[in-house]
């Protein structure tokens, strides 16, 4: 009677100590009360013993999956179609008090209807319901991961030896704590367990093995399968999309074209802009022509002293520190400014420039010397800036002998050259010069002879003079000249300010 049932596949349930067994019936003792399974799988996984022996006492539930037909009990094939949801006859055993089987026919099942197997998930044994695409999958991927390891000659000489010792008759079952502390055991022989002389004393080659790589290849295999896959034709990016900055714009746009500005005549010096911008200089002759032809437009003197001292003094507190130094917690760090001025419109530029620095809480400084006769917008400038903080000297002795924070200087105009001659003129220069600030130049004029004062930085209105190395790094105001008025004197003309009113210039 026992062995009839040899060779059918049962799955054995252990309780929660043990779990679930399931394999192939090989052998069954009714003296002893035990059953052996061969090739068995332990709660979904399969075990490294070839063979596993079992009590009547351990055994919860037992559920017959399938019986071999006749002339099948000697024959124990392949369990990869069964041992995850095979098809046939489902019987169950029910263990009674005494240890005795009673076997109990359930109804079959159909050959394509999913099976109800014991799967582990989690530490956890649960019911899980497979297809028999699911079974094929399963089977393909035992093949795969699990048949390699039981080849290596570690796991052959400790599964032979557990085989062994699994079919002895009399084997006893292992107890909760004793399983786990086997399962400790042979993960650690799994990881630890390779013959030391097995171990390589070569160094891995990874740039061998890198060699090994085709990225070539591989990237053609993908366009391959995105060609064939119509991936490209659904309309995905066949490249990789160009990435843009912050201030650049998506939109394609006509090309961009650098030289905006030309003049009538040929240019002894160019500059640009940040932006890559052509900016030509101009002769003297012309820079006064179009200042003249502004003025009869109705941009005066007083708009353009106005628009230039603003936009000097705006230059001068950002070279003075900005926020971080004119703040309301700074004010025991007032900054100090020295204004050098000659009796001529570019020292009535450079006195608008003191008026707005010192009512931005700056120490304003001004030089100019006594004159019987002052020019109309010097006398104005003058009335204004003495209504402000700002003090004003006539003579170098009441300049600072420290150190100022900045320089203006405003002394030279091309129109009045016999200046230099003057000894103020030349005391002046000499104080700058030992004072050792740095100079800021207001519209500094060309000499074929070097300036009295090296400059750090010079501020060029409208458009720039072919200045030299001695105006130090240049930079261009928009004084509010509008374009027909360059139009007029023969300048095409296209605003190179953008969004400022003074930009830096470089040396083309």
């Amino acid at each position: 009677m026992a062995a009839d049932w040899l060779g059918s596949i049962v799955s054995i349930n252990c309780g929660d100590s043990l779990g679930v067994y399931q394999g192939r019936v090989s052998a069954v003792d009714q003296v002893s009360q035990t059953i052996s399974l061969t090739r068995p799988f332990h709660n979904g996984v399969k075990c490294l013993v070839p063979e596993v022996t079992f009590r009547a006492g351990d055994i919860t539930e037992l559920k017959i999956l399938e019986i071999p037909g006749p002339g099948e009990n000697q024959h124990f094939g392949d369990l990869h179609q069964t041992e995850f949801g095979p098809s046939g006859v489902g019987y169950q055993v029910g263990i009674n008090q005494n240890g005795t089987g009673r076997l109990v026919r359930k109804p079959a099942s159909s050959s394509t209807a999913p099976q109800s197997i014991p799967r582990r998930i989690e530490g956890r044994s649960q019911e899980a319901a497979i297809s028999p695409q699911q079974q094929q999958c399963s089977k393909s991927y035992v093949d795969r991961h699990m048949e390699p390891v039981s080849q290596s000659k570690s796991f052959r000489r400790r599964h032979n030896s557990w085989s062994s010792s699994s079919r002895h008759p009399n084997q006893a079952t292992p107890k909760k704590s004793g399983l786990k502390n086997g399962q400790m055991k042979n993960k650690d022989d799994e990881c630890f367990g390779d013959d030391i002389e097995e171990i390589p004393d070569t160094d891995f080659d990874f740039e061998g093995n890198l060699a090994l790589f085709d990225k070539a290849a591989v990237f053609e295999e993908i366009d391959t399968y995105e060609r064939r896959s119509g991936t490209r034709s659904r309309g995905l990016p066949s490249e990789r999309p160009a990435r843009y900055r912050h201030d650049e714009n998506i939109l394609e746009s006509e090309p961009i074209v650098y030289r905006r500005i030309t003049v009538p005549h040929s240019v002894s010096k160019e500059f640009c802009t940040d932006s890559g911008l052509v900016v030509p200089s101009v002769s003297y002759e012309l820079h006064k022509k179009l200042l003249s032809v502004a003025e009869r437009h109705g941009l005066t003197l007083e708009r353009r002293l106005e628009m230039t001292g603003v936009c000097a003094s705006q230059m001068a507190l950002t070279l003075l520190g900005g926020p971080n130094r004119l703040n309301p917690k700074n004010v025991h760090q007032r900054p100090t400014v020295a204004l050098l001025c000659g009796p001529h419109v570019k020292g009535a530029q450079g006195i608008s420039c003191g008026r707005h620095l010192a009512n931005h809480d700056v120490q304003v400084i001004l030089f100019l010397p006594n004159f019987v006769k002052m020019l109309e917008s010097i006398t104005n400038e003058l009335s204004l800036f003495s209504k402000t903080q700002g003090q004003q000297v006539s003579s170098l002795k009441d300049l600072p002998t420290s150190p100022v924070d900045l320089v203006i200087n405003c002394l030279d105009c091309p129109e009045n050259a016999f200046l230099r001659d003057q000894p103020w003129y030349k005391a002046a220069v000499a104080w700058a010069n030992q004072n050792r600030a740095p100079v800021l130049s207001i519209d500094p004029p060309v000499h074929e002879v070097e300036q009295g004062i090296d400059a750090k930085w010079s501020l060029a209105l409208g458009l720039p003079l072919p200045l030299g190395e001695h105006a130090g790094r240049v930079y261009l105001c928009d004084i509010g000249i509008p374009q027909q008025v360059f139009q007029e004197v023969g300048i095409s003309y296209h605003s190179p300010f953008g969004c400022k009113f003074v930009i830096p210039l470089h040396s083309a």
